[in-house]
């Protein structure tokens, strides 16, 4: 469905993209996971034929993008990082104006506007100017207009920044749904756990390079990282026997022990087992799952928005 292939794009001297390249399948959510200047946007913008690569190439659905600009931006809805819209208009004149720029027309167009209005649950304030809106409000007309035209492939760039949760979650329940119907999604977040329950693969770019890309199990996989069980007892641990009955490395500080390991959920009842037949009596479980935050700063040597 999409191919990207050793991209490259500098302003001047600065570099914001060195030679990045990954390929997305038809149905697939995508996660670019980046902090701010790390090249995401301008990636969105060479895939969204806003810019074009100083190198490499793009092809979007068996179309190099170089040769059919005109085609590809009728299978493509964009939904920018600034939100895209006329302050002065009311949100229908918004989803008719939007619409209409991609051909949309007649009843069509005012029946696709009603749907989605309806969708982004703003049908009863669609005759309401924008400039009165929320920045959730005005977040989720922004997804509604870019999807009049019926697009294959949705491009977000952070689509939830800047709103409150209860916006987002709503805003995010909606992608959500649209890659359940099938739609293709490029998807580029600040938030960890938006990309974990979205994305299907994920990259980590920083300073205009993917440095990992791949499922979460491969990300994990990839960073080294794992799972970490912090178990508290009532009595002082003694660490050797404990190693002996789990079989595996444990980490003991007085009452308190630590164990590193993969899944560590389907091992809970081996540990619990291990520690009583070793006369403990455990008074806290605590398992902490590896995630994105974890491998991010693993692969980067920084926290996302450092």
């Amino acid at each position: 469905m999409i191919e990207v292939k050793n991209i490259t794009k500098s302003y001047g001297d600065i570099h914001a993209v060195k030679g990045i390249s990954f390929s997305i399948k038809a149905g697939e959510c995508y996660g670019l996971l980046g902090p701010n200047g790390a090249g995401k946007s301008t990636t969105i913008n060479m895939l969204s034929t806003l810019f074009s690569p100083d190198a490499g190439e793009i092809v979007l659905d068996g179309k190099n993008i170089k040769g059919s600009i005109k085609q590809l931006k009728q299978e493509l809805g964009i939904v920018p990082q600034e939100i895209a819209l006329y302050e002065n208009l009311t949100a229908w004149e918004n989803m008719l104006f939007w619409g209409s720029i991609y051909g949309v027309k007649g009843s069509v167009l005012n029946n696709k506007a009603k749907e989605l209005l309806k969708w982004v649950g703003l049908a009863d304030r669609e005759k309401e100017k924008i400039r009165g809106y929320s920045g959730g409000m005005k977040r989720r007309v922004n997804l509604a207009c870019a999807l009049m035209h019926s697009p294959k492939i949705l491009l977000l760039d952070e689509p939830t920044v800047g709103v409150d949760p209860q916006s987002r979650n709503l805003i995010f329940e909606l992608i959500q749904e649209l890659n359940r119907q099938g739609m293709t999604i490029i998807y580029t977040t600040h938030y960890m756990e938006e990309a974990e329950k979205l994305c299907n693969r994920i990259a980590i770019i920083d300073s205009g390079k993917i440095i990992a890309q791949g499922s979460l199990d491969e990300l994990k996989r990839q960073s080294g990282i794992s799972d970490v069980v912090f178990i508290e007892c009532t009595q002082e641990l003694d660490e050797k026997m404990l190693a002996e009955k789990l079989k595996t490395q444990v980490m003991v500080n007085g009452h308190s022990a630590q164990i590193v390991e993969d899944d560590a959920c389907k091992h809970i009842t081996r540990y619990v087992v291990a520690f009583e037949d070793a006369g403990y009596e455990i008074s806290l479980i605590d398992v902490r799952k590896a995630n994105l935050e974890g491998i991010f700063l693993k692969l980067t040597g920084k926290k996302l928005r450092d």
